[in-house]
């Protein structure tokens, strides 16, 4: 019993020091990116011409064929 203490002891140790040990860190460093171009001002719409502005009117309705 104690050979199987001092083996899970061992090996959470060793688990403990290979997790903090610095040899397997990433050196890679990341490349910045170019700021945006600047920001041109919006330019406001042309108005719109009078008819554009008419709200949509519903199709005629189709005469009613003759009773017979």
């Amino acid at each position: 019993m104690k050979k199987l203490i001092l083996a899970s002891l061992s090996a959470l140790a060793l688990l403990g020091v290979a997790a903090c040990s610095d040899s397997g860190t990433d050196n890679t460093t990341t490349q910045s990116t170019n700021p945006p171009a600047a920001e041109q001002p919006m330019q406001p719409a042309a108005p719109a011409a009078p008819d554009a502005t008419k709200p949509a009117e519903p199709a005629p309705a189709a005469p009613a064929a003759p009773a017979q």
